[in-house]
């Protein structure tokens, strides 16, 4: 029977990269985003890769909401036995400036909605033995920029809480594990160029130069299928003892 991954913000960028990949390999998809034709996609991969999908909307503000994906993901495809927790969303300002529901908004997206969807797939991937989380984080789950102050203190969460699923799924062949990649050229990054053009009052060929890939020894943006195929890697069933481990695929800014 194919195993059967739940990808949240799979409609577009990173995520629709991963879940091509998945597909590809034979997985069953659930797909979630906001894209008005988020079911088209979702269709769409199915029949080329001659698998079965599914897609939702679901709002990631709401814990209900998350836990109901979870339950149509088991419900529609039999299983939940890969979670990758990839949806997010950005916001860059000064600290003092910071509106506070953005604050509220981007903790809410990029990690309280990895809680929520593990804990609801935890008592079925537990119930099987068999279960894969994956949380994409970024380098700046471990590493700080200015300006970022919500989705550095999120992605760092992420990155912790990965730890504990780790730590707790291990009597159960649950494994968890965070992907940090540095800059990958989607429209989340788009929008940030634009963001950090205005705060900086730089031009956006400027920016990345001089602010997004200056930290990266290797200059260039990361490759949405090194994410994925880094994905499909843990996802497998002999990453049984790759867990609680933070994957950066960051061009080096890490390493300094």
């Amino acid at each position: 029977m194919s195993k059967s991954v739940l990808i949240t913000g799979s409609t577009s960028g990173i995520g629709l990269g991963i879940a091509t990949i998945f597909a590809k390999n034979g997985y069953q998809i659930m797909f979630h985003g906001l894209e008005a034709n988020g079911a088209e996609i979702a269709s769409n991969i199915g029949e080329k890769f001659k698998v079965k999908t599914g897609y939702s909307n679901a709002n990631l503000l709401d814990s209900a909401a998350i836990t109901q994906l979870v339950e149509d993901t088991v419900s529609q495809l039999g299983s939940i036995d890969v979670l990758i927790n990839n949806a997010g969303i950005q916001y860059v300002s000064p600290i003092e400036d910071f509106p506070n529901e953005m604050y509220e908004k981007i903790i809410a997206i990029n990690m309280n909605a990895v809680f929520y969807a593990a804990k609801a797939a935890w008592k079925y991937m537990k119930e099987q033995k068999f279960g894969r989380i994956i949380n994409i984080s970024s380098v700046h789950g471990i590493r700080a920029s200015e300006f970022k102050s919500a989705y550095v203190s999120a992605k760092h969460g992420v990155v912790g809480m990965t730890k504990v699923m780790a730590l707790e799924g291990a009597p159960y062949n649950i494994t968890s594990n965070a992907i940090c990649p540095g800059y990958v050229r989607t429209p989340l990054v788009e929008n940030q160029i634009k963001d950090q053009a205005k705060a900086h009052a730089l031009s956006e060929d400027e920016v990345l130069e001089k602010i997004m890939l200056i930290k990266q020894a290797v200059k260039e943006f990361i490759p949405i299928e090194a994410i994925a195929e880094m994905a499909l890697l843990l996802a497998g069933e002999h990453a049984t003892t790759i867990t609680g481990s933070t994957f950066t695929l960051d061009g080096g800014w890490s390493a300094q």
